[in-house]
C-alpha cells in the first residue's frame, strides 16, 4: 500500500506525500510504481537528493513587521523561507528511506487572505487585532506583513467606519458592546483581469459578528450604517473598490467561539469563489477556508500527481470537497466521496460542482458524517484515500481501520450511497444519507470491497503526524515513498500537511 504526506501547517509549513505499500506504512503520496523499502540497516542514513531540493536558508528573509514581539500571530523573524522544522522534517523522512522531500517555500510576505481579528478598544480608539500571548487584551496589527495588503486596507476602512458611526466595540467582561469580531476573506479570482494581476487586486468579503441574537435587535440600525460606510467607501462605486461584499454574524455567546449559527448577507456578492487546484471553488463566510491560497493551489497539484486517473477516491475531513473536487476534475475519477462532519460546508460544495467540467464523467458525493463512526463504510469501495485532519491527526478508530484493513478480515458491507440493503439501521450511515448531496453520472462507484491502494495524508499538525505515521507504519502494511513541504505559515511555529497510505492486498 502506499502512503504519502503533503505538509502544509507547521512552524516551517512544510507538506508531504507519502506512498505506502504492502510491506509499510506512512502518510504520504506515493507513485503506483512504488517498491517496498529496503530494511532500516540498508537505508541510506542522508540523502543527497534531499539535501539539493531544498535551497539553502537565505537570511535576507526577515519578517522586519512592526508589530512583532506584542503580536502572537507571528513568532520568528528571520529565515522565512526555511524554517527550522524543515531539517527536522527532512531527517526524519530520510530514516524512513524517503530521499525525494523537497520544500516548497511559496509567497513569504502578504499571503494571508483569510483572517480572523477581534474588535475591542473604544469607538474613538478601536483595537483590531489578536490576542497578545496568554491573554485577552487585543494588540492592534494595521501594518500586519502577513495579511494580503487589501486586508489592511480594509480593517483601516473599518476602523473609520467604527469611529465616525460611534460603533462600541465589545466588552468582555460586561459583555456589552456591538461588534465582537470581523473576518476578512480576501478573493482573487478576477477573470476580467490579467493572471498577473489577479493577486493584488484582490477584493475582502467582511463579515461582522454583531452582539445581538439576530437582526431585528436594537443595534440593527448601527449594523446597517456600518455595513453601507463599508460599501459606500470600499465598494465597487467608490475610489477603493477593495470590498467584495458584507455579512452580518450574530453571536450573544460568553465562550470563546467566533461566530454564532445565524448569518445574513448585507450587501455586494452572495458568493465568493477563488480559483485553486483547476477548478472554481465556492466559499460561504461560514465554510473553512485556506488561509494560503497560493501555497493550498500548490499543494493541490502536487498532490493531483499521485491519484491515478479513472480511480476512485474518498475525501475524508473534507470541507467543502475542493481535494476532493480538484482531482475529480483533474484525474477524471470514476468516482469521488467527500465526507465532512460539519453541514456549514454543504453548500460551498454544491455551487462548487456547478462548475466543474460538464465533461465529467464520474459519480460524485458529499457526505455530512463523522468518519470515526463507522470509518470502514468510507474506506470501503475507493482505491485511493485523501485525508485532511486537523490539527490533532487522525481519529483513532480511522486509524485503526488503516492499520488492520485487508481483505480477509473484512465482511461484506452496504454501501453509504444507500444503493444496497433497504432496511439500513446504523444511525451514523443515516444521517450520513439524509444529508448527502450526489453528482450521478452513467459511472458507477466501486463495490464495497474495494479497498483503498493509496493514502494521502495532507497535515496540519506536524507531531501529530509522526505518531499517526508511526502507528500506520508498525504494522508493515503501509510504506511512505514521498513527502513534500508547503510553506503555509511563514513567521510561525504551525505545522504542516502530509498525506499518503495502502492497505494489505493492495500492492502497486
Amino acid at each position: 500500500m502506499h502512503l504519502y504526506l503533503l505538509s502544509s501547517r507547521v512552524s516551517f509549513s512544510p507538506p508531504v506525500f507519502w506512498h505506502a505499500s504492502s510491506s509499510a506504512t506512512l502518510p504520504f503520496p506515493a507513485p503506483a510504481t512504488a517498491k517496498p523499502l529496503p530494511p532500516p540497516s540498508s537505508r541510506p542514513a542522508k540523502s543527497l537528493k534531499l539535501e539539493a531540493a531544498i535551497p539553502p536558508s537565505n537570511s535576507k528573509c526577515a519578517l522586519e513587521c512592526p508589530h512583532f514581539q506584542s503580536c502572537s500571530g507571528c513568532t520568528h523573524e528571520l529565515d522565512l523561507d526555511r524554517p527550522s522544522v524543515v531539517d527536522e522534517a527532512a531527517e526524519f523522512f530520510s530514516k524512513l528511506g524517503v530521499s525525494d522531500f523537497t520544500f516548497d517555500s511559496s509567497r513569504l510576505w502578504e499571503w494571508r487572505c483569510r483572517a480572523k481579528l477581534a474588535v475591542r478598544g473604544s469607538s474613538a480608539t478601536p483595537l483590531i487585532g489578536l490576542y497578545e500571548e496568554g491573554t485577552h487584551n487585543v494588540v492592534d496589527i494595521p501594518h500586519c506583513k502577513a495579511h494580503h495588503p487589501r486586508i489592511n486596507a480594509a480593517v483601516e476602512l473599518l476602523r473609520k467606519g467604527i469611529t465616525a458611526l460611534r460603533i462600541l466595540p465589545y466588552d468582555e467582561d460586561q459583555g456589552t458592546g456591538d461588534l465582537r469580531y470581523v473576518q476578512m476573506a480576501v478573493t482573487t479570482h478576477n477573470t476580467s483581469l490579467p493572471v498577473s494581476d489577479r493577486y493584488k487586486n484582490g477584493k475582502v468579503q467582511v463579515s461582522l459578528v454583531w452582539n445581538t441574537r439576530n437582526e431585528t435587535s436594537p443595534s440593527s440600525e448601527k449594523l446597517t450604517a456600518l455595513a453601507q460606510f463599508l460599501w459606500r467607501n470600499g465598494g465597487p462605486k467608490s475610489n477603493e473598490n477593495i470590498i467584495h461584499s458584507v455579512w452580518a454574524n450574530f453571536q450573544t455567546s460568553s465562550n470563546n467561539i467566533i461566530f454564532g449559527n445565524r448569518w445574513r448577507h448585507l450587501l455586494g456578492e452572495t458568493d465568493l469563489w477563488e480559483h485553486v487546484g483547476g477548478i472554481d471553488v465556492s466559499l460561504a463566510p461560514s465554510s473553512f477556508g485556506q488561509a494560503n491560497t497560493r501555497a493550498f493551489d500548490s499543494l493541490l497539484w502536487k498532490l493531483q500527481k499521485y491519484v491515478p486517473r479513472r480511480s476512485s477516491v474518498a475525501d475524508l475531513y473534507a470541507g467543502a470537497g475542493v481535494i476532493g473536487l480538484s482531482v475529480a476534475a483533474s484525474r477524471k475519477c470514476r468516482s469521488v466521496k467527500c465526507v465532512e462532519v460539519n453541514k456549514e460546508s454543504k453548500l460551498s460544495f454544491e455551487k462548487t460542482v456547478e462548475r466543474l467540467p460538464k465533461s465529467l464523467d464520474g459519480s460524485i458525493s458529499w457526505h455530512q458524517a463523522d468518519t470515526s463512526a463507522e470509518p470502514l463504510s468510507w474506506l470501503m469501495g475507493s482505491e485511493v484515500v485523501i485525508v485532511d485532519p486537523p490539527r490533532k491527526g487522525l481519529d483513532a478508530p480511522l486509524v485503526d481501520a488503516l492499520k488492520t484493513i485487508s481483505f480477509r478480515n473484512l465482511k461484506p458491507m452496504p454501501s453509504t450511497d444507500g444503493s444496497q440493503v433497504k432496511e439500513e439501521k446504523r444511525p451514523w450511515v443515516l444521517r450520513a444519507r439524509e444529508s448527502s448531496v450526489y453528482v450521478r453520472s452513467s459511472t458507477t462507484s466501486d463495490g464495497p470491497l474495494v479497498l483503498p491502494q493509496t493514502l494521502i495524508y495532507i497535515s496540519c499538525g506536524w507531531e501529530s503526524f509522526k505518531e499517526d505515521c508511526k502507528a500506520l507504519l508498525s504494522t508493515n502494511k503501509w510504506r511512505l515513498e514521498h513527502a513534500h513541504g508547503f510553506n503555509f505559515f511563514p513567521g510561525t511555529q504551525r505545522q504542516h500537511r502530509g498525506s499518503g497510505c495502502l492497505p494489505e492486498g493492495q500492492s502497486s
